[in-house]
């Protein structure tokens, strides 16, 4: 019981018109209702995941949590106003505009909009994307993950830890302090970034295939909005890059997303930096990115490797192999220390 996933976004814009053409031309959302003051966006059988309104103030942006239903939302309610947080049962006109059964609202310690909801609207009608994509991987993981700006860590790790039940996945404490956060087998669906300003980072979005992104990025780099470069991370092991939104916040538009086990994972500092390789962060200072940039090759020299997240169906088996390689039991090796350093591998 408890979260389930990150079920929806709404920001708050005057720009309906730069979102229009940004989430479908630029992402591939499926453009599903336009008002002159609403927008809403389909990232598979939801009825909406993404939505933007221009009666909200602009530039605002909250996230929805998913729960199984309203018996559960009463009682993260009641968790709530123990711990002292001012909750809001929003009316049925709410609901209906987020296209679910029922909704609460409170602000997180940081002052963050945060709702949670139970029963979204279902549509039997296939996903149409904005432009031609394979599709975003949703389903059981919710919609992706949202990253929050925060002043101190300390100040709300607990609030989502102990109040709202996310499970630490792992965290960093260089080249800047972050954690990371799950609620089902996606590594993280909330990741919190120490930066002394509250506020939201960015969303991310998976791809169902790496040419998505690739395509995406193509896109992104001919109106110049790329703001976090083509890489791959550490922990989640995502390739991905960053891209502006008409709002003050980034999409991460990512492929090969890693799934962990709940139950058993235990959280750990991971050491080697934010990303594996690529991802130049153009918000950061010029001192924290030549920080990052020389962990990634310090891990590179170190030999730190991982293995590829894939789907059935979505690779295929190559039937060669590096002829220095293929000796003795290196195969046996390849497959059972993916991350070894291929100097050692001999």
């Amino acid at each position: 019981m408890g979260l389930k996933a990150l079920g929806y976004v709404g920001i708050g814009s005057q720009d309906l018109s730069a979102w229009e053409q940004f989430g479908n031309n630029v992402i591939g959302f499926q453009c599903t209702e336009r008002t002159p003051s609403f927008l809403a966006f389909r990232m598979d059988d939801h009825r909406q995941r993404i939505f933007v309104d221009k009666n909200s103030i602009d530039g605002t942006c909250f996230f929805g949590w998913e729960v199984d239903n309203a018996i559960e939302l009463d009682r993260i309610a009641s968790k709530l106003d123990d711990a002292g947080i001012k909750v809001i049962f929003e009316p049925a006109h709410i609901a209906d505009a987020r296209c679910v059964g029922g909704v609460i609202s409170f602000r997180d310690p940081s002052g963050n909009h945060v709702e949670i909801f139970h029963k979204p609207q279902i549509l039997s009608t296939p996903f149409i994307p904005g432009r031609n994509i394979s599709g975003f991987r949703t389903g059981q993981l919710g919609l992706g993950h949202a990253v929050l700006t925060v002043n101190r860590i300390d100040d709300v790790l607990s609030f989502y830890t102990d109040v709202l039940g996310f499970k630490v996945s792992d965290f960093i404490a260089a080249p800047f302090r972050a954690y990371f956060l799950h609620v089902n087998s996606r590594h993280h669906s909330l990741a919190l970034i120490e930066t002394g300003v509250c506020g939201v980072h960015h969303v991310m979005v998976e791809m169902y295939s790496l040419d998505d992104v690739g395509q995406t990025y193509d896109l992104a780099i001919e109106r110049e909005n790329v703001s976090v470069t083509l890489g791959r991370h550490t922990n989640d092991f995502m390739t991905s890059f960053y891209t502006k939104t008409p709002a003050p916040f980034l999409i991460e538009c990512g492929w090969g997303g890693r799934e962990i086990d709940p139950e058993s994972w235990s959280p750990q500092e991971i050491v080697d930096g934010p990303s594996l390789w690529g991802h130049d962060r153009k918000w950061l200072s010029t001192a924290e990115r030549k920080h990052a940039r020389e962990m990634a090759l310090n891990a590179a020299e170190r030999g730190i490797r991982q293995p590829v997240q894939v789907m059935p169906g979505n690779f295929e088996i190559m039937s060669d192999r590096c002829p220095w390689a293929d000796t003795g039991n290196t195969l046996e090796l390849l497959e059972a220390a993916p991350i070894q350093s291929m100097k050692n591998r001999k």
